[in-house]
């Protein structure tokens, strides 16, 4: 359908090395849009995502850096639109994850976690807007989480709770700045999902209670995410900025 038609469409994923943004980023090219791959220098998968991509018959580029370093990405997109065209669609995926009990937890691993999911994702929204603003046309996609909206239980993550928590908030704070000038900004909050972190054998007993506690009795799947990203980036969501979506398989009606 025309409506989540991206062909012609600049596109620019972060963590599209792995799991959900690189699955996020093939998928937006066999919706059609070109994409710029995001991921650290080390990750061993973002030659694979552009190799997916460009057997689409897209366009694709490897971008490597950090979403903490400011320079990184804006130099990143500026190679991206010099080389594919004006960015107009954006998701944001890079993030991390661990666990500890808040009491016993480190200062630096709070700030760590910060660090890359809060202001990581804040420089690349701004860069990103940077790019979008003065064509007055854009979507930027933000991959935040069920643990911003509920406390998993049995999960010792406090810091990981609030920085979602927190990706939420400035996503809506940030397409209430933007909704003038024609860049709307959403974000996607999963359920728990089979990326690579939570298919290990030795988390195998924790994923049978995930699945336990998911009305719809399993972990989504990484192609799941595809749909919903593509309709917040699409035509079809032109009237939607500062939602999110759940996308958790009923976890939080419970």
């Amino acid at each position: 359908m025309k409506l989540f038609d991206l062909t012609g469409d600049v596109a620019f994923v972060t963590g599209a090395g792995s799991g959900i943004g690189q699955r996020i980023a093939v998928g937006l090219a066999e919706a059609g849009a070109d994409v710029g791959c995001f991921d650290m220098s080390a990750s061993p998968g973002l030659g694979e995502t552009v190799a997916r991509i460009e057997a689409l018959g897209r366009r694709s580029l490897a971008l490597r850096g950090d979403v903490t370093d400011e320079a990184s990405i804006a130099a990143a997109i500026g190679t991206l639109q010099g080389a594919l065209g004006p960015l107009a669609l954006a998701v944001n995926c890079a993030g991390i994850a661990n666990a500890a009990p808040a009491e016993e937890m480190a200062r630096a691993q709070w700030q760590r976690m910060f660090d890359v999911n809060v202001t990581g994702l804040f420089l690349s929204c701004q860069a990103e807007a940077r790019a979008m603003l003065p064509n007055r046309r854009g979507s930027i996609v933000n991959i935040a989480s069920m643990s911003g909206v509920i406390v998993n239980r049995g999960l010792l993550q406090a810091h990981y709770n609030a920085s979602k928590a927190a990706v939420i908030h400035l996503s809506k704070s940030l397409a209430m700045e933007w909704a003038d000038r024609g860049v709307r900004v959403n974000t996607i909050s999963p359920g728990y999902t089979a990326t690579p972190m939570n298919i290990r054998p030795e988390v195998a007993e924790q994923v049978k209670l995930f699945e336990t506690d998911t009305p719809l009795g399993r972990m989504a799947d990484v192609d799941e995410l595809v749909g919903p990203a593509i309709f917040l980036s699409s035509k079809a969501a032109s009237f939607c900025t500062g939602v999110d979506l759940l996308v958790d398989g009923g976890f939080c009606c419970w």
